[in-house]
């Protein structure tokens, strides 16, 4: 080879520099190439705090796609889980159809029915977990309490507190991410004389059922009067598991809302030769056998996640979509209410449906329609020691009273995180959370969120979102890696300009409707909802626009590709590993029919 080389001009004589390349700047003279291949990455680490379905995404991404990476995930509570862990109520299910409600690359196929229990949603997390084994990045037991951003050596101080002991420790890394969400932090009611009741008072985010189940729970309520405050998508699904289960029920509402007819046969299950006529959600013994075939699985989820897809038209107003569905749920409505006269007046909105999240679940108007229940529409003046005391002086005494009354949706942590120049994130979202993509936060470097502010999907399960949002932020983080960047940070206005799309949005929606809903802030502000449908989402988080942000970079030198290093790879080097990976996964193009 060298014999061939030497024929050739370039090689095997003195080259001159050309005068047209003109003397080098002193500047430039200056600059020295590093000694490091240009994928020889520097390590990261990264802190996670949650181990719901963020954090274990987190976990399972960073481990497969981000080398050299130390990680450490803490969660406050004593299992896995985030809200399928804190939420196991009587009654407590998916939302969206089970086959929608898991990660695109895991195939359970044998959900017991179209709306997972919560117990079933827990195990298949326990199951991923273990799957991947990501149990050595988590941490249990263990409570963000501060974290605090450094400007000189952009890296996050993280406070934790140990729940064995309630001693605190700090911890340096260089990404922080928040995996809580937004619906962790419960509440009770703010009704007078709660603490005075004598009787039993649960909380349907706190319902201990120990080891065992929630119908071990209520065995001995045959003989009790229950009352459930709330009619949300908590207080909808007790008021169906236990009614049939005591004596009497008082369901007390604030507000009107709309109900799902059962679920019908439709494309998904008329992909199972079910009939139409058949809207029991749960599956039978044949079909559960016929979707362990992962051929015939794969086509009966794909059908099912474009079955879910259609539903965003529904939320546009007055969209012919939005008037029949309307339609379909009154008549629904009016037929299942019909043995109480008046009660479909006392429960229908104004408002239009889908302008909150909608709870399908059977069982629900059936019970309202029972004789042993009221609909209680009266406003609760005060709790007594015996039960509940109405504004019309009316008085219901209850053995058991259940506050199915929801979470703090204010974004207002009860830990303090502090970004450059001081400001803390309370601070920042003193006027309405706000999260450029709903993900990162001007003033917060190398922080990112997992269905922050701006993330809800109405019309679809959340997953399909983290999935996004989880591709996205590592990407950053590769970035962050690979360009030996010391920060990475949304510019302001870019974080002005997506907020100022989101409240552009809205208004052609049902959002804006009277209805009341964690998506809103007290003033009507939508903060909760992704402004567009979750195929839209997939589209804007697929390839992060990088103009979109401001960086510093480590290394102490004029030059931004500094991070291009010694001209070789880490396997050229090292003469280790493949040297013609760029052969595995060849993306192939198609050949034009014509």
């Amino acid at each position: 080879m060298s014999t061939i080389l030497s024929r050739l001009s370039i090689f095997g004589r003195k080259t001159t520099q050309s005068k047209d390349d003109g003397p080098k700047s002193a500047t430039a003279s200056a600059y020295t190439a590093p000694e490091f291949s240009i994928d020889a990455y520097r390590p990261i680490k990264v802190i996670c705090i949650g181990a719901g379905f963020s954090g274990i995404l987190a976990a399972i991404r960073f481990q497969q796609k981000v080398p050299n990476l130390e990680l450490n995930i803490y969660e406050k509570e004593d299992a896995i889980g985030g809200t399928w862990r804190a939420n196991r109520y009587p009654g407590a299910a998916c939302d969206v159809p089970s086959h929608c409600y898991q990660f695109s690359f895991e195939d359970q196929s044998q959900w017991s029915g179209m709306f997972s229990t919560g117990p079933e949603i827990l195990a298949n997390m326990e199951r991923v977990v273990d799957k991947y084994k990501i149990r050595k990045y988590i941490t249990l037991k263990h409570e963000l309490t501060h974290a605090k951003y450094d400007e000189g050596t952009g890296k996050w101080t993280v406070r934790i507190r140990r729940g064995e002991d309630g001693k605190e420790f700090e911890e340096e890394c260089d990404v922080f991410m928040l995996c809580i969400g937004s619906l962790n932090r419960w509440h009770w009611p703010e009704i007078d004389g709660l603490k005075d009741f004598k009787g039993k008072l649960v909380h349907s985010a706190q319902w201990d059922v120990g080891e065992g189940t929630w119908e071990e729970g209520v065995k001995d309520w045959g003989d009790k009067t229950v009352g459930v405050i709330g009619n949300g998508s908590s207080g909808i699904q007790i008021v169906a598991a236990i009614h049939p289960k005591i004596k009497k029920l008082v369901n007390y509402s604030r507000a009107k809302t709309w109900i799902c007819p059962a679920f019908g046969a439709g494309a998904t299950m008329d992909n199972l030769g079910r009939d139409s006529s058949n809207t029991d959600p749960r599956f039978t013994a044949e079909e559960l056998e016929m979707l362990k075939d992962p051929k015939r699985f794969a086509e009966f989820r794909h059908i099912t996640e474009h079955e879910m897809n259609k539903l965003h038209p529904m939320s546009i107003r007055d969209s012919e979509v939005q008037k029949a569905v309307r339609k379909l749920f009154e008549d629904h409505m009016k037929q299942v209410l019909a043995p109480k006269p008046g009660l479909y007046e006392k429960i229908v909105p104004e408002w239009s449906v889908f302008c909150r999240r909608l709870t399908p679940c059977a069982g629900y108007l059936e019970a309202l329609a029972a004789e042993n229940t009221t609909y209680e529409t009266t406003p609760i003046k005060r709790i007594t020691a015996k039960g509940v005391e109405l504004t019309d002086g009316r008085h219901d005494d209850l053995d058991v009273l259940v506050c199915a009354t929801g979470f703090d949706v204010s974004y207002h942590y009860p830990f303090e995180i502090v970004g450059r120049g001081g400001t803390t994130l309370n601070e920042r979202w003193a006027a309405g959370a706000e999260a450029y993509l709903s993900i990162a936060v001007d003033s917060f470097p190398n922080m990112f969120l997992m269905y922050g502010p701006g993330s809800g999907l109405n019309a679809a399960g959340i997953i399909v979102m983290i999935e996004a949002q989880m591709g996205y932020i590592v990407k950053a983080v590769q970035k962050l890696q690979s360009e030996r960047l010391k920060s990475i940070e949304v510019k302001k206005a870019a974080t002005a300009d997506w907020s100022e799309h989101m409240q552009a949005y809205f208004p052609k929606t049902v959002y804006l409707d009277s209805c009341h809903s964690w998506y809103k802030t007290p003033e009507g502000r939508i903060i909760g909802l992704y402004p567009g449908s979750a195929l839209h989402s997939l589209k804007a988080l697929a390839n992060p626009r990088w103009e979109d942000y401001d960086y510093e970079r480590i290394d102490k030198t004029h030059n931004r590709l500094y991070w291009l290093g010694d001209g070789q790879t880490e396997n050229e080097r090292t003469q280790t590993g493949d040297l013609a990976w760029y052969l595995n996964n060849v993306d192939v193009p198609p050949i034009p029919a014509q």
